[in-house]
C-alpha cells in the first residue's frame, strides 16, 4: 500500500511542471487512499528529496454523544420541563426516575436559572410553558459553524461539543523529484562486487563525521550493587562462599537436617512452596538419614528428642527453599565428612529464597537472604557477638544491640537491631544463633565443635541504603529501569 501511495503522489506531480496536491485529505479520498498511507508514504519521499511538505491545519466543532442525544431529543432542561408539565408537579425523586438521574441533575439547575420552574415545599413546579419557551442550546447545535467563541465554550463546558483538528499536508516537488522513485542502496553487498552492480547503484550518503548511537551497556541493579559490597566485605573477614544455585532443596535438607520438627507450621502449604512435578527429591545421604531420624525420634547429644515417629516421605518433598540454611546444613555434612577430617571454616552466601508470605510494603514472596557461618572448636556466644560487630561495623552500622530469641535449630539464639539515624530508632535487622548440638551431632563433626551464625536480608539495607520506601520499587515487574540506570555506587 506504502509503494501505492508514493507512485500516485508522484505520478500527480509528474502531470505538470507547476503541479501541487493543494491539501492530501480531499487528494486521498479521492484516489480512495488512506490518508495515514499517504502520510506515511510523505514522509519516505521527503526524507530523500523527492517532495517538500506544508503543514496545513484546520479545526472544527463536532457534536459528542451527549449533544448527539440533545440534538435529536432536546436540551436536559427541556426534557425536565416537558416532565414536570405532564404531571404538575414532582418530587426531585419522582423526576429522576422519570427522565433519568443525569438529565435531572443538569436539567432542573438550568431550569430554576431560567425561572422555568419553581419549587414548592419539597416538589418541583413549572413555571413557564413548552411553546412559550425556546430551546436555545437545541438551536446552537443546529448551527456549530454560528457560533460566537462564548457559546462555544459553553456547550464544550457541558460536554455537548468537542474541538477536531484536522492535519493535512499541501506537497510540491523537491531538489530531486523524478517520476519514478529508485530507492538508495544503504550497504555494498557482496553481490555487488561480483557481478559489477555497484557501478551503477546509486547508494545513499554516508556521513563519517557522525559518532553514531551510543552504545548502552549493562547496569547493576541496586540490589546486586549492595550484594557486591557484602561479598567485598565478607571476603575480606576470610569467608568463603557457598554453592546456592539451586532453587529448589528437599525438606530433609531444609528442615530435617536443622532438628526442625515434622510438625513445624513453617512446613505447611501456607508457609512454603512444595513443588508439584518433581514432587519428591531422589535420594538423600543414606547412614544420615538415619542418624537424622534418630535423633528427631529419640534424641541424643543430652537432648530426648521429639518423641515422634519420623516420616520418609515428609523429609523427600520438594520445595522452594525458604532460607539458604539449607546450603550450609549440607557444607557443613561434607566438612565434617571430608577426607582428612574436620578443619576449621568459615562460609557465607547471598540467594534467593522463597517464602509463602502476604506481599506488602516490606514483604515479598520471595527475597535475598544474606547468611554467615563459622565452624570451629569451643567457640562461643562472645564470638558470634564479636563476628556480628565486625560485620556491620564495616557496613556502616555501629550501633546494635542484642535481643533473645527462639529458632529452632539455634540456641542460644538472638535478634539484632540496630539504630537507624534517619528514623531516630532501633529496627531488626538480622537473626543469629549457634547450631544445636542435636544438628550438628548426626552430621559427625567433633563433640566440641561449635557453629555459629547470622543472617539478614538483601532487601532492607538496600532500602535503606537507597531511601525506598516500598520493595515493590526495588524488585519485581513494578520497578523502574531508570533506577537501575542512576543508582549510584554503592558504599558503606
Amino acid at each position: 500500500m506504502s509503494e501505492a501511495c508514493e507512485e500516485a503522489i508522484l505520478a500527480h506531480l509528474a502531470k505538470a511542471d507547476d503541479a501541487v496536491i493543494e491539501d492530501t485529505l480531499p487528494w486521498s479520498e479521492g484516489a480512495s487512499l488512506g490518508h495515514e498511507k499517504v502520510v506515511g508514504a510523505l514522509k519516505s519521499l521527503e526524507a530523500d528529496g523527492f517532495v517538500v511538505t506544508e503543514t496545513l491545519s484546520a479545526s472544527s466543532l463536532a457534536l459528542t454523544k451527549e449533544g448527539e442525544d440533545v440534538l435529536a431529543n432536546g436540551s436536559q432542561e427541556a426534557i425536565v420541563l416537558k416532565a414536570l408539565e405532564g404531571a404538575g408537579k414532582m418530587s426531585i425523586p419522582d423526576l429522576q426516575a422519570a427522565v433519568g438521574k443525569d438529565v435531572a441533575k443538569i436539567g432542573m439547575g438550568n431550569c430554576m436559572k431560567k425561572k422555568w420552574i419553581k419549587k414548592d415545599g419539597g416538589d418541583l413546579v413549572p413555571v413557564a410553558k413548552s411553546e412559550e419557551i425556546t430551546d436555545e442550546v437545541q438551536d446552537q447545535l443546529k448551527s456549530l459553524a454560528d457560533l460566537d467563541k462564548k457559546t462555544t465554550d459553553a456547550l464544550k463546558k457541558r460536554k455537548l461539543v468537542t474541538l477536531l483538528t484536522r492535519k493535512s499536508f499541501k506537497v510540491t516537488k523537491g531538489a530531486s523529484f523524478a517520476p519514478k522513485r529508485v530507492k538508495k542502496a544503504a550497504d555494498l553487498t557482496k553481490e555487488m562486487l561480483e557481478t559489477g552492480a555497484w557501478k551503477d547503484t546509486p547508494f545513499k550518503p554516508y556521513n563519517f563525521l557522525t559518532l553514531g548511537e551510543k552504545v548502552g551497556g549493562g547496569y547493576l541493579h541496586p540490589l546486586l550493587k549492595v550484594r557486591a559490597e557484602f561479598r567485598k566485605i565478607l571476603m575480606e573477614m576470610g569467608f568463603h562462599e557457598m554453592p546456592t544455585n539451586k532453587w529448589v532443596e528437599s525438606s530433609f535438607w531444609n528442615f530435617d537436617s536443622l532438628f526442625q520438627p515434622q510438625s513445624h507450621p513453617a512446613r505447611d502449604a501456607h508457609d512454603t512452596f512444595f513443588i508439584k512435578e518433581p514432587a519428591s527429591t531422589v535420594s538423600v545421604p543414606e547412614e544420615y538419614y538415619e542418624r537424622v531420624k534418630t535423633m528427631h525420634e529419640k534424641g541424643g547429644s543430652g537432648s530426648i528428642g521429639y518423641r515422634y515417629d519420623f516420616k520418609r516421605e515428609e523429609a523427600f518433598k520438594n520445595l522452594l527453599r525458604t532460607h539458604t540454611t539449607a546450603i550450609s546444613s549440607q557444607m557443613l555434612y561434607k566438612l565434617a565428612n571430608q577426607e582428612g577430617g574436620f578443619k576449621p571454616a568459615r562460609y557465607y552466601s547471598i540467594d534467593r529464597v522463597f517464602r509463602n508470605e502476604t506481599m506488602d510494603a516490606t514483604h515479598l514472596c520471595e527475597f535475598h537472604q544474606v547468611e554467615g557461618l563459622v565452624a570451629d572448636y569451643d567457640l562461643s556466644l562472645g564470638d558470634l557477638i564479636g563476628t556480628i560487630e565486625t560485620f556491620f561495623r564495616k557496613i556502616g552500622i555501629t550501633q546494635l544491640r542484642f535481643k533473645p530469641a527462639f529458632n529452632p535449630y539455634t540456641e542460644p539464639s538472638m535478634e539484632i537491631f540496630g539504630y537507624h539515624p534517619d528514623l531516630k530508632k532501633w529496627t531488626e535487622i538480622g537473626n543469629s544463633g549457634m547450631f544445636r548440638p542435636e544438628m550438628l551431632a548426626p552430621m559427625g563433626l567433633p563433640e566440641n565443635v561449635r557453629v555459629i551464625a547470622w543472617g539478614l536480608s538483601l532487601e532492607r539495607p538496600t532500602m535503606i541504603k537507597y531511601r525506598i520506601k516500598n520493595i515493590r520499587d526495588l524488585f519485581g515487574h513494578k520497578v523502574e529501569l531508570a533506577r537501575t540506570q542512576t543508582a549510584p555506587i554503592c558504599r558503606f
